[in-house]
């Protein structure tokens, strides 16, 4: 079978090789895998930049995937060959809170899944929605699933309520499209008018340009009747987490979900009101298989549809990593396998 992988750290060391097609083990499911989607995090591990004791080379990169089984190890009951799945990210996170062990198998743990076939538990993958194509399920397992986590898991977003989005990546795209869903408002930040104008269409009640309004958070607030909103969801970190709490209301909730400016978190408890506003900081990071499919049920039901920039083929997977470096991406990369 055909699989890129990683000889050496380098987006420029990323090669399509022909490897052994693998079995699967009893309690174990072969899926035919026929896109996948990038994320900041497989770039950052492809780079180098963020864990370096990956698991023995040569390395699959990327997490999330979708496809077909294909075919079923011993003592498999829940799944048959022909299903269409999505990976699961946290792979033994299947419901319940967050707990430490369950980051024993994640990205840079394990091989990815840039390959066209790979053996997962059989825990480890979900029914996709029956609305969407291999290409839009692909987009969901660390990006949409974060997105609901936060906004339906943690911050129990409620019909009338306002949020707040980052950006045209792919978790602030899903967070719109899931707001929205849910009835809320959404303002949304971004740095071109072409940006600002696909939000809109995607159903953003306002949107500022962070170019034009440095402190974005004073036009946030204008914009939502003089008062803060209820959600936000950080991407950025260390450059934009103190506009994201002077956008919040009393009780309002802080998503960190992202560190692409950087990792390190600039809040001061007085002059950000946290403790006497009652904000409440959340970290996170994806969610459970359960959350997963609650998502994908939502999904159906308001028929939402992934926003994808840019399919590239897999012998294209070098212009797909640096179109993701870049960062100008609106919605998510997806790289097809057929």
């Amino acid at each position: 079978m055909k699989a890129i992988q990683l000889d050496q750290f380098g987006i420029d060391h990323l090669q399509v090789k022909k490897i052994p097609r693998p079995t699967p083990k009893r309690g174990q499911v072969l899926v035919r895998i026929k896109a996948v989607s990038l994320n900041y995090l497989d770039a950052l591990l492809a780079t180098g930049n963020f864990y370096k004791d990956l698991p023995d080379l040569p390395y699959t990169p990327v997490s999330d995937g979708a496809g077909i089984v294909e075919a079923l190890g011993e003592d498999v009951s829940g799944w048959k060959v022909g299903d269409c799945v999505a990976i699961q990210y946290v792979q033994d996170w299947i419901k319940g809170d967050f707990q430490k062990e369950y980051n024993t198998r994640v990205a840079w743990q394990t091989q990815g899944v840039l390959a066209e076939y790979v053996c997962l538990p059989e825990y480890g993958i979900v029914k996709a929605p029956r609305n969407l194509s291999f290409e839009e399920a692909c987009t969901l397992p660390i990006a949409a699933v974060t997105a609901w986590h936060a906004l339906i898991n943690q911050a129990n977003l409620q019909l009338g309520q306002s949020v707040l989005t980052q950006g045209t990546g792919g978790v602030s795209i899903f967070a719109l499209q899931l707001a929205k869903a849910a009835g809320a408002k959404v303002i949304a930040t971004t740095s071109t008018e072409a940006k600002a104008q696909k939000l809109l269409e995607l159903g953003a009640d306002a949107v500022i340009n962070y170019t034009a309004y440095p402190d974005w958070h004073k036009e946030v607030i204008r914009l939502n009747g003089g008062h803060g909103v209820d959600i936000t969801l950080d991407i950025a970190g260390t450059k934009t987490v103190e506009q994201s709490l002077l956008s919040l209301k009393e009780n309002g909730f802080l998503a960190t979900a992202g560190f692409i400016s950087g990792s390190a978190l600039p809040i001061d408890i007085h002059k950000h009101a946290i403790n006497m506003s009652f904000i409440r900081i959340q970290g996170l990071a994806t969610g459970s298989a359960e959350s997963f499919l609650k998502m994908n049920r939502a999904i159906e039901i308001n028929d939402i549809h992934p926003v994808i920039d840019t399919v590239y083929k897999i012998d294209q997977v070098k212009e797909a990593f640096k179109r993701l470096e870049q960062g100008n991406m609106v919605g998510k990369i997806v790289i097809s396998i057929d």
